[in-house]
């Protein structure tokens, strides 16, 4: 790799793209230049989209990108873009549906084959540096392409043409006048989809590898508490607990990497990334207020931990991703071995945390070296140590605090310190829940300042920009950025019950209407009218890693339309359900967030206004949020708020006042039960089916 001689990414901010600002292929980011040449000579373009956490990305670069022969290839046969997928989710989406369709399956890092018109004809992910058993290498597809668009013009646009008008037919949803009746049996339908997929040994959906499949448990924790069916939660309580002991789970630093490799959560692909981290904290903080178990609590808390000291910006943002790789190598920074662990901790405690995180002489990674993972429960481990389980759990959580303050002098691996405004409104929803639940502080605090960070830097001349890096904001604002924060601040509402987030929430909702809304057939389109360098104007219907923006947005609006009591909000939401009507009657489990906010929707939510003094209402508010109660909202009030809050939240009107002390009001279906004056009555209200 030569320093001497940067290519075209050598001014952008993206880690992942300055990454290969030095390679020798001729790289350009997307832009007018590129397409420009394309255009100009007549060249196809070699369109690459990655991210910096990426393991096989970085494969790809080291193999290919770096070799002096296939750049050569490349700059000669092709215009050559390299996209960071964080950074523009709409060219990925497109491209990745593309690829999608041609193969049958996706992924990063994604290749893909344009016209100058910028239409898809060919495309994959990963492709070796050369010929291997029987998949061809990069060179040999380089020339392939290259020949197959200039002799056989005709069948390449042809294909470009066949793809193009799938692409646009997936554009077009459903019907704003479609009907929900048959929901009832969508959500029998999801469940009995997911009993099918489910590993019933070591939790999870389907066989490896593994994916998270948060807004899967979501629904049905949700399916549980609807259906009352212990099988739902039984299914998310094995995935949650054999996900928090296997090495998909830092056991020593907290938080969640993206995958895992095999069917038992043993080996993850290492890179951490944001969005994960925060759509597991909803299911885990959720778990915990179904069953009580504080195990899911501590997961919960580890993880935001991990966010905080981690991922978390001074003066407000959380950072995208973290790598999977340090020192060149997948892992490293992870993975242990018995040696290692007798040097920090001693050989009895070593001995001691080799068996209960499962770290052995033969390993079960690379190099003989093991993946922290927990086999045995403490109080089963005790007994077969014959120790006292007190003891254990003392001695255990000292040598992990040890091993993890001896892990911090290793190499770490890198961090995109991008601020995606869409991955931190799930944080900042994450940070909210988890202080309403689990009552520390820091969390609250967190939110608040990122929040405030968004709407202060990331909001240029009134309009929202999708991300943040080196002090520059870039790219106007996507749907699911709107979607994320306005659900985000609705959270950090409900939190501190500090108006402001409120408002915020209310003036973002409406610009994202403004912008993305679609009045013919209902929903949001994914980016603005006008973007003339995009084939397609999607509406990003299903869940991916994260949930798609139309099913954060309804279940968005429902909530804010409940809070300010405006039912245009929620009219649009119920059009936006409607419009995705067929989809989810076909595969409701790839929509699981949307069945989320249906059941928002259909269940109707409590409305719940707890007035008082703030030291007054803790226990209120604590009970309020020790409940699974998934479709409520939340509003406070106290004298120092004034009584203004009454014109913008109307279920305080009239409530304003401290002459009867501390009050609590719960409604459902815009019927009352008599207001709560102690905690026992609120309880039994919140559980009540309907008031009485």
């Amino acid at each position: 790799m030569s320093e001497e001689r940067p290519n075209g990414l050598i001014d952008e901010t993206s880690p992942y793209l300055l990454q290969h600002a030095h390679n020798p292929v001729q790289w350009f980011p997307w832009g007018s230049k590129a397409l420009d040449l394309a255009r100009s000579d007549d060249r196809p373009i070699l369109l690459s989209i990655g991210y910096s956490a990426c393991h096989w990305c970085h494969v790809m670069e080291r193999e290919s990108f770096e070799d002096e022969a296939i750049a050569e290839l490349m700059n000669e046969l092709f215009v050559n873009i390299k996209v960071d997928r964080e950074e523009r989710p709409d060219l990925d989406e497109i491209y990745m549906g593309a690829v999608q369709a041609m193969t049958g399956s996706g992924g990063w890092p994604l290749t893909v084959f344009l016209t100058p018109d910028l239409r898809p004809f060919y495309g994959g992910t990963y492709f070796p540096p050369a010929d291997r058993h029987g998949r061809p290498g990069l060179p040999t597809l380089l020339k392939a392409v290259a020949q197959h668009y200039r002799v056989d013009r005709d069948k390449v646009d042809e294909q470009a043409g066949r793809l193009k008008a799938l692409l646009e037919q997936n554009a077009s949803l459903g019907s704003i006048e479609a009907d929900l009746a048959s929901s009832p049996i969508w959500w029998e339908t999801a469940f009995a989809q997911l009993s099918d997929a489910f590993d019933a040994e070591h939790g999870g959906f389907g066989v490896a590898p593994k994916f998270p499949s948060s807004m899967s448990l979501a629904f049905l924790l949700r399916h549980s508490r609807r259906a009352m069916k212990n099988e739902s939660l039984q299914m998310v309580e094995l995935t949650l607990r054999k996900m928090a002991r296997g090495g998909m789970y830092d056991q020593i630093g907290g938080g969640f990497h993206r995958y895992s490799v095999d069917e038992r959560w043993l080996v993850p692909h290492f890179e951490k990334m944001l969005y994960d981290n925060a759509l597991l904290t909803w299911v885990y903080l959720e778990a915990l207020q179904v069953t009580g178990d504080n195990f899911y609590g501590v997961i919960a808390s580890q993880t935001l931990d991990y966010v905080l000291r981690e991922m978390s910006r001074v003066g407000g943002g959380y950072y995208a991703t973290q790598d999977a790789d340090s020192e060149g190598e997948e892992g490293k920074y992870f993975v242990w071995n018995p040696h290692e662990l007798a040097q920090i901790l001693g050989e009895e405690d070593g001995q001691l945390l080799c068996r209960y995180l499962g770290v052995t002489e033969d390993g079960n990674f690379e190099a003989g070296t093991s993946i922290l993972h927990v086999d045995e429960e403490l109080p089963e481990l005790a007994q077969s140590l014959g120790m006292e389980a007190g003891e254990l759990e003392r001695l255990v959580e000292a040598g992990k605090g040890r091993l993890f303050a001896a892990r911090q002098q290793r190499i770490a691996p890198a961090r995109d310190d991008k601020i995606i405004v869409a991955w931190n409104g799930l944080m900042i929803s994450a940070m909210a829940q988890g202080f309403n639940i689990l009552r520390e502080s820091s969390y609250l605090d967190s939110a608040r300042e990122t929040a405030s960070f968004i709407l202060s830097e990331l909001v240029v001349d009134g309009e929202l920009m999708h991300t943040w890096k080196d002090g520059k904001p870039r790219y106007r604002a996507f749907q699911d950025d709107y979607a994320c924060l306005v659900n985000g601040l609705l959270d950090l509402y409900e939190a501190s019950f500090e108006v402001a987030w409120l408002e915020s929430a209310r003036a973002l909702a409406d610009e994202m209407s403004q912008r993305f809304w679609d009045p013919d057939q209902g929903g949001f389109f994914y980016t603005e009218a006008g973007e003339e360098d995009l084939i397609v104007r999607t509406k990003n219907p299903y869940d991916n890693a994260t949930p798609s923006g139309n099913s954060i947005a309804a279940l968005a609006l429902l909530r804010l339309g409940a809070l300010l009591g405006d039912p245009s909000y929620q009219d649009r939401a119920v059009s936006t359900l409607r419009m995705l009507n067929e989809l989810v009657e076909r595969s409701p489990t790839a929509c699981s967030q949307m069945m989320c906010a249906l059941d928002f929707h259909e269940q109707q939510p409590r409305e719940v206004a707890i007035v008082g003094l703030p030291c007054d209402t803790v226990p209120f508010i604590d009970a309020v949020h020790a409940r699974f109660l998934p479709n409520k909202v939340v509003m406070g009030w106290a004298p120092a708020m004034g009584t203004t809050v009454g014109e913008l939240i109307p279920l305080l009107e009239g409530k304003m006042s401290l002459d009867q002390g501390t009050r609590a009001y719960v409604c459902t279906n815009s019927v009352c039960w008599s207001p709560a004056s102690i905690v026992n009555e609120l309880v039994e209200q919140l559980g009540a089916a309907t008031p009485g």
